[in-house]
This record gives C-alpha cells, structure tokens and sequence, in this order.
C-alpha cells in the first residue's frame, strides 16, 4: 500500500463532523466556529467588540438570571452606577490604576461638529475633566457609598449592579477577551475586617456553587498570590476551570479591599462607641467570558452542547411533513405536546419552518439543543414522540409515548445536567497533574503532547526557576486551593 493510498483510508475512516476543524485538529479555530454555527455571536465593526446574537444572549440571560437570584439570595440589591467615571477619582488611587491603566478608554469631547473643510465630523468641547468609560467601579461607588454610609447603622450595605465594562483588547476572542463585555459587579461595605474577608470567601462560594450547579463546570477555590492580587487589595480569592485543551480560565474572583478604597473615598462611620471609623470593602465579579467557558467545557466536534440549566430552550421540537395532506395535523399534534411541556415549566422552542429536515435536526444538533424530537406522520398517529439526547447523540434515540415523554422530561434534563457535571469534573481531574519539582514542571511544559495544569507546593514560587519557568513558558500560578491550605499551587496556561 502507498503512503498515498494509506491517506486516503484514513481519511475515509474519520467519522464526519459538523465542525471543522476538530478540537484535537485545532482547539482554537474549533472554538471561534462553534460560536458561528451555534449562532452565539459576531466580531463588531468595532476593533475588539463582539455582537452576542439572540441564542447567545438567552444563554446570557438564564446566566443571569440563575446568578442575580443567588446574589439577592445573600440580602445583596441591585443598583445602577454611571458608565463614565471622573479621571480625579481614578486618579486618587494610584494602586488601584496602574492594573488598568493600559486598558483604560478615555472620553476627552463632549460633541461633534463639522470638520473646518467641510468633509466630516470632528470632536468639540473639550471637556474640563477626561471621563473614564468603567473598567470596574471600584472608585465610583466608593465615592458614593460614602455619601450613604454615616453610622454604624448605615453597615453592612451590599451592592451589585449588571452592566457593561471597557478595557482595550489586543488580542480579542468572542466572550473570552473582548474591549467590551457584560458581567456583575458586587460592592459590600463592612465594620469590621472579619465580616469583610468572610464576605469575600462566601461569594467565592456562591460563584463556585453556581459555577457547578448551573452551568456543570468543575471548578478550583483558591486564593490568588500576591502578584497576581487584584490592584489595591488584601487578598484575592478566585475559581478557576480547566478547559478541554488543558488551559485554565479565570472563572470569578472576590477581593477582600481591607480599607483601601474606603480610605481613597472617604468611607468613614461613627461607630457605637462615638469613634469615627473608616469602613472595611469587598468587591466581586463574574462576567460573559463564562458563555466561553461553557463552549470550552461542554461543547463537541459537532458543535455546543448545552447543560439544561442554562440552555435557551430546553427541548426542540421538528416537525417532519413528507407530504402536505399532513402538514396541518402534525403541527397540531406539534403544538399541543408544546403546550404540556410548557405547562411542566420545559422551555420549549418548535422549527416548523421551510427548512430541510435535515438541516433542522443539524442546527438543533448545533445549537446544541438538550432534547429533540421528531415528529412525523407515524409518531402522530401513534400518539408517540421520537426524541434524542444531544450529549449523548444517536445512541440515545428514542420512540415512546406522549404520555411517557412527559412523565420523564424533568427527570431526563436533571440527569443529563449531573452527567454533564460529572463527565466535566473526571476529565478536569486527569488534567491536574502533580510534580514534586521545578525540573519535573519544566519536563511536562516541554512536551508538546502535555496537557493540563500543574499541582505543586507552594514553597516553588520563591525559586529564581520559578520565573524563569514562567517565562520560558507561558504559564503563571492560577491559585493556592483551599483544598490544600495554602500548601499547593496550581500553574499552567491560561486564557
């Protein structure tokens, strides 16, 4: 046999996919078109933007949804804070900038007017004050928490706004590195230190929940070293995942503030005893690159796969008309079994467009569409459905009855969201990998078949190899997990 020939046997006997490449062809590109098959999102006109198309952003809103309840959930409200931040109050913590500085857009005109040869706009007004579109809140609210803090009754007071941030991307990726993205961002004021690093390590714990619960990602609880802290605080604790191509993303983080920024503010309160006190700060925050992270954790070579809890529709339903004598009483039959799964709180979404059945099922497929259900002349004159479970797939198929479908639909979404869960966590832990030294890190970063993040103590971070490890490499510490006290850390590369 020729090497030519042999190609070409293999070639015949690689399973086809709907996406292409595949993830172990091409872990990047693979990603960047999942989202364009699954319809998520676009690259923007605008350099570094992305416009999150309506299946993406359903997925956003049960994102939040799910989260904004656990957040009210700790006796947090929600409020709203100006997108344009005053450079002064930036200005008054230095600390606090210098980690955002780089990226930060500044607003310098307050309107247009023609330009003096008469072709264009040119900007006008030169405002007395540059404005600082939000790259985090922290200096804004500061100032206004200490408008509404004067006494020790006035404490604890939690705040979290939904919103839009901008931090310049050079090097942009849909959800994962955008100029512009969404998320939340918490701001708690406290009287005592105590209650502030404790607030900071339950919503790390609500992240975490939510993180495993909601959207089936395994994630790591740790604290994050000193050099990788959030500018201006004491402590940063975050949770980190481990994708499929072994990189970890940056999943949340919550910042204990100590008196940092109540001190730039001037958060101060007269406690109990008539002493005038200076408040003690929290700040928290998950974003839109976790729909990234979804896609990382979850998806195949045939395109998204969705955890229930999270998906804009639970179940899809696709008519298959052969013929037109038909068409009217399979939409019927279609549309009552609609009508009882949305009575059982089942999101459900019907396709009786003109498109070809199989081209249906594949955007389903795609889409990544929990359960779908086909249902043609005879499921209907049966009384039956024929549904398959999208991460699963074929093997899956099933014909039943309408009756017996809708008996077991919860219970089906909520086994497929714990397998979910479970298959991410066991592949997860064969991605963490133990050394019990630097040359045994560098030895598995050289590989180039080496996948995953690295468990090592944490006494390695004070080596001069370590940064050199870094360096040569790529790779930075992700966090001290709680798990082990502090002792261990976990490195690798990351998003």
């Amino acid at each position: 046999m020729t090497a030519q020939s042999a190609q070409k046997k293999n070639n015949q006997k690689k399973a086809k996919t709907a996406i292409t490449p595949t993830r172990e062809e091409n872990f990047p590109e693979w990603y960047q078109n999942v989202i364009k098959a699954a319809d998520m999102a676009e690259n923007a006109p605008v350099r570094g933007c992305m416009i999150i198309k309506p299946y993406g952003y359903a997925v956003w809103e049960n994102f939040q949804r799910e989260l904004d309840r656990r957040i009210k959930d700790e006796g947090v409200k929600n409020a709203y804070f100006p997108l344009l931040i005053p450079l002064s109050y930036i200005a008054k913590e230095a600390e606090h900038i210098d980690g955002f500085a780089k990226e930060c857009a500044v607003v310098t005109h307050h309107r247009l007017e023609a330009a003096p040869d008469g072709k264009g706009l040119v900007p006008a007004g030169e405002l007395t004050e540059p404005m600082i579109i939000r790259p985090t809140s922290e200096t804004i609210i500061g100032e206004t928490i200490a408008k509404w803090v004067t006494s020790y009754r006035d404490l604890p007071l939690k705040l979290n706004q939904w919103a839009n941030v901008m931090r310049w991307e050079m090097r942009p990726r849909l959800f994962l590195r955008t100029a512009e993205f969404l998320w939340q961002e918490g701001h708690n004021a406290f009287a005592t230190a105590e209650e502030s690093n404790a607030d900071a390590r339950r919503m790390l714990e609500v992240y975490a929940e939510f993180s495993r619960n909601v959207l089936a990602i395994p994630v790591i609880e740790g604290e994050k070293t000193p050099e990788e802290r959030f500018p201006g605080a004491m402590a940063t604790y975050t949770i980190e995942a481990i994708l499929q191509d072994g990189k970890a993303l940056q999943s949340g983080t919550s910042h204990d503030l100590g008196q940092t920024f109540s001190r730039s503010a001037g958060i101060r309160y007269q406690s109990q005893d008539g002493a005038e006190e200076l408040a003690w700060t929290t700040s928290w925050g998950m974003s839109s690159r976790m729909v990234g992270g979804l896609i990382m954790t979850h998806g195949d070579d045939d395109g998204m796969r969705m955890p229930p809890k999270v998906a804009p529709h639970h179940v899809v339903i696709i008519p298959i008309v052969h013929d037109d004598g038909d068409r009217a009483k399979i939409l019927d039959y279609a549309e009552t079994l609609a009508r009882r799964l949305k009575e059982l709180n089942i999101r459900v979404e019907m396709d009786a467009s003109d498109k070809k059945t199989p081209d249906k099922l594949w955007g389903a497929i795609k889409q990544g569409v929990p359960v779908r259900v086909e249902i043609g002349r005879r499921e209907m004159e049966e009384g039956n459905v024929t549904h398959t479970r999208r991460d699963i797939g074929r093997d899956s198929k099933t014909t039943e009855s309408t009756d017996a479908f809708c008996n077991k639909i919860t219970a089906m979404l909520d086994g497929m969201q714990e397998e979910m869960y479970q298959a991410a966590l066991t592949r997860t832990n064969a991605m963490l990998h133990d050394v019990k030294s630097l040359d045994e890190a560098r030895q598995f970063f050289s590989e180039k078949t080496s996948i995953g993040q690295l468990r090592m103590d944490a006494a390695f971070l004070q080596e001069d190899d370590f940064e050199k490890l870094q360096k040569d490499f790529a790779v930075t510490p992700r966090c001290l997990p709680f798990a082990d006290e502090g002792k261990k850390v976990i490195v690798g590369k990351a998003y």
